[in-house]
């Protein structure tokens, strides 16, 4: 069997990828590199700094209108707008647009971080401000910096990145008395039973999973970040100064 030769001119040449982790660079790449995130941390400072204490909540981009989990993230919205405070997520569409129209349209506080990908995530249209970032860990500090709790619903990879993140804070003393939600009993079951497992183990400490209830019960999941916020924070208005030229 012959070995055809494809013509350079029909080669198929792939797209570069963006790839973050690129190893050892020049310096002035690399220079280069933490000024642009230097700067997209201050772009979010700007952003989010009057958006006031907010509920953030994660979940898969690919529910549909019509699924009972985007339904259910809508009425998250919509309680945490009663509480007053501001609903944030992950600004895409599913569970993160379900979240922010339940608050959008009962007259809350709607805000995402939003992040370039090249599918899926475009800015859903119920948020009164968001901004979009290059880099997933600058997106998930801005996500958990202004959040006094977190409601996890069903989600994928992103999801169980943000999950873990958090109980690793949690874990770490790194932020205490957050309380989080993971909602959907069915869908967590497998996860949680591994989880209690690594607590029988020791390699985690039960008493950091107290803060987060696992229920398919809206009203116990707002209860639960009732109580937590009633408990440890109390809300006062108070008067935040420009600092970097924010706007409100």
């Amino acid at each position: 069997m012959e070995n055809k030769t494809i013509p350079t001119s029909e080669k198929i040449i792939p797209p570069k990828a963006h790839v973050y982790l690129e190893g050892p660079r020049g310096r002035g790449y690399e220079l280069n590199f933490a000024f642009r995130v230097f700067s997209q941390f201050i772009k979010g400072f700007r952003t989010l700094h009057f958006v006031g204490p907010c509920i953030t909540v994660f979940g898969s981009a690919r529910f549909t209108e019509e699924h009972p989990y985007y339904q259910a993230a809508r009425e998250y919205g919509k309680r945490i707008s009663e509480l007053g405070l501001t609903v944030m997520t992950g600004g895409g569409p599913g569970v993160m647009e379900a979240a922010n129209r339940g608050a959008f349209e009962n007259g809350g506080k709607s805000v995402g971080c939003n992040i370039h990908l090249p599918f899926e995530q475009k800015p859903n249209k119920y948020m009164n401000k968001w901004i979009t970032f290059d880099h997933f860990f600058i997106r998930k500090v801005m996500m958990v910096k202004y959040s006094y709790a977190f409601v996890i619903m069903p989600g994928g990879f992103g999801t169980m990145d943000e999950f873990f993140e958090i109980l690793t804070l949690v874990q770490t003393k790194t932020i205490t008395q957050f309380p989080i939600v993971l909602y959907g009993v069915s869908y967590y079951k497998e996860l949680w039973d591994m989880i209690e497992f690594m607590a029988q183990q020791g390699t985690i400490n039960k008493q950091d999973l107290s803060l987060v209830l696992l229920t398919d019960d809206i009203n116990d999941g707002m209860n639960h970040i009732r109580t937590y916020i009633k408990q440890n924070y109390k809300l006062k208005r108070g008067k935040r100064k420009w600092w970097l030229f924010e706007k409100r």
